[in-house]
C-alpha cells in the first residue's frame, strides 16, 4: 500500500508502506520502543519539574539528560541513539506547541495538551530514523542495530528519502513512512475553472454535472456488520477489574477492522474524484468548509460518513502536486447570494427549500449549484460574475 500525501513545508511529501516483519525484527523493535518510551516519559517528568521550580527544560538540557542516561545505564546504551534524539525533537516540539497555545490564550478545545507518559499497553511503537540511521536495500529496509524489515512496495518511491518513520497501528500491522522530496507533475492547461460546494445530500456539488461527487455512505453500508461486533463485544464484555477474554479481543479487532476499511474506501473515493477534477481543470474555487460544527447537529452521522474533511485535503494535497491554482472561499452566506446578480436574501433557506430563487434578478438553480457558482464568482474566476476578472494567462472558462 502506498499513501502518498504532503508534509508540513510545501517541498516533502510522505510514502507510507506495508511491513513484513518478523518475529525476530518484531523483538528488536518492540526492545528499541521501550527504551524509547522510556526516554520521553523522562523527559516529562523533568518537563513538569522544571516547570515546578521555575526553571527552563529546552532541547540541550534533555539532549544532556540523554547524553548522561546512556553513559549510565547500558540497556540505554546498547539501543541506536538516531530515535532517542528524533524521539526528544519530537517532545520539544511538542511542549512547545502547547506553551505557544497557552501564551496565545486560545480556547482551552482548541490547545495542544502537554505531553502525557506513554503507557506500555496504550501507546502504539513509533521511531523516526534520520538518513544515517537507515538504508534501502533489495526491497528490505535495514534499521541501525541490524533490525531488517520487508517492504511491500506497490510503486518505488520518487526519490532518496531523507528519513522514516516506523510504527505499528492499533490493528497490530506495521509501517514505514517516508519522507521524500515532492513530485511536481505538471498537467496540461485546459482552459477551464470549476467552484466546489460541500454537502450532506451530495459530498461535492460543483458547477460541472459531470464532477459532482455522490455521497457513497460507506458507513451505512458496513452498519449490519459494525452492530454484529458491537454485539459480540457487548455479551463479552468484562466486569470491572477483570482481564478482557479472547474473544472480547477478538470482536473488537474485528471492529476495529471494518471502521479502518471504511476510512480508506474514503480516502479511495476522494483520491479519485480529486485526481479528476485537477486533471481536467486549471483553477478552483472551494469552499473553506469546516465540517465541525455538524458533530452537533442532528445529520452528524450523516456528515461523518460523508467524510467532506478527507476529501477537502485530498483536493487540495492533489491541487499542489499538479500546481493547479486552488482558492479557498469562506463559506459565510453562500447559500444566500445570488450567483447572477450577487443579491443576498433576507432569511437563511432552510435545509428542506433545495432551489434557490433570486428575489431580486428572478435566477432560479437548484440551491447547491448556485452556491458553487458563488464559489467561482468570491474567487475571482467568473469572467461573468461579480469580480469580472479571472487568473492570469489564457482565457478561463467556467465548466458546463
Amino acid at each position: 500500500m502506498t499513501t502518498p500525501r504532503a508534509v508540513e513545508g510545501a517541498g516533502h511529501a510522505r510514502y507510507v508502506y506495508r511491513l513484513r516483519v518478523s518475529s525476530t525484527a518484531r523483538s528488536a523493535l518492540l526492545t528499541e520502543w521501550d527504551r524509547c518510551r522510556w526516554i520521553w516519559n523522562e523527559c516529562v517528568a523533568r518537563s513538569k519539574k522544571a516547570h515546578r521550580d521555575g526553571e527552563k527544560c529546552g532541547p540541550a538540557r534533555l539532549d544532556k539528560m540523554l547524553t548522561e542516561a546512556r553513559g549510565a545505564a547500558s540497556w540505554l546504551a546498547e539501543g541506536n541513539s538516531v530515535p532517542q534524539q528524533q524521539l526528544i525533537r519530537d517532545f520539544g516540539k511538542s511542549r512547545a506547541k502547547a506553551l505557544k497555545d497557552i501564551k496565545d490564550r486560545l480556547p482551552q478545545q482548541q490547545r495542544a495538551g502537554m505531553p502525557k507518559h506513554k503507557r506500555k499497553r496504550e501507546a502504539d511503537p513509533t521511531l523516526n530514523h534520520t538518513r544515517r540511521g537507515f538504508r534501502l536495500k533489495d526491497g528490505r529496509l535495514h534499521l541501525a542495530g541490524g533490525i531488517i524489515l520487508t517492504v511491500v512496495r506497490s510503486r518505488d518511491l520518487p526519490a532518496d528519502p531523507s528519513s522514516v518513520r516506523v510504527y505499528r497501528d492499533s490493528l497490530g500491522h506495521w509501517y514505514a513512512s517516508f519522507v521524500v522530496p515532492a513530485e511536481v507533475q505538471l498537467l496540461p492547461a485546459t482552459g477551464a475553472v470549476i467552484g466546489v460546494d460541500w454537502g450532506v445530500r451530495e459530498t461535492a456539488t460543483t458547477t460541472s454535472d459531470a464532477h459532482d461527487l455522490p455521497h457513497a455512505e460507506h458507513g451505512r453500508k458496513a452498519k449490519s456488520r459494525l452492530t454484529r461486533y458491537d454485539r459480540m463485544m457487548a455479551r463479552r464484555k468484562p466486569t470491572k477489574g477483570q482481564s478482557a477474554s479472547k474473544g472480547y479481543r477478538a470482536a473488537k479487532k474485528l471492529r476495529a477492522k471494518t471502521y479502518e476499511k471504511i476510512a480508506r474506501r474514503r480516502q479511495d473515493a476522494a483520491r479519485k474524484w480529486a485526481k479528476r477534477v485537477v486533471t481536467d481543470h486549471d483553477a478552483i474555487a472551494v469552499e473553506d468548509f469546516r465540517p465541525k460544527f455538524l458533530a452537533k447537529s442532528t445529520m452528524a452521522r450523516k456528515a461523518a460518513d460523508a467524510a467532506i474533511g478527507t476529501t477537502k485535503k485530498a483536493l487540495l494535497e492533489m491541487g499542489r502536486k499538479h500546481r493547479r491554482d486552488v482558492r479557498l472561499v469562506h463559506p459565510a452566506h453562500t447559500t444566500m447570494d445570488c450567483a447572477s446578480c450577487g443579491a443576498r436574501t433576507k432569511h437563511a433557506l432552510p435545509l428542506s427549500e433545495r432551489t434557490y430563487t433570486c428575489t431580486a434578478c428572478g435566477a432560479v438553480s437548484p440551491r447547491d449549484k448556485n452556491s458553487a457558482r458563488v464559489m467561482l464568482v468570491r474567487a475571482g474566476l467568473n469572467p461573468a460574475g461579480v469580480e469580472g476578472i479571472g487568473p492570469p494567462g489564457a482565457p478561463l472558462q467556467e465548466a458546463a
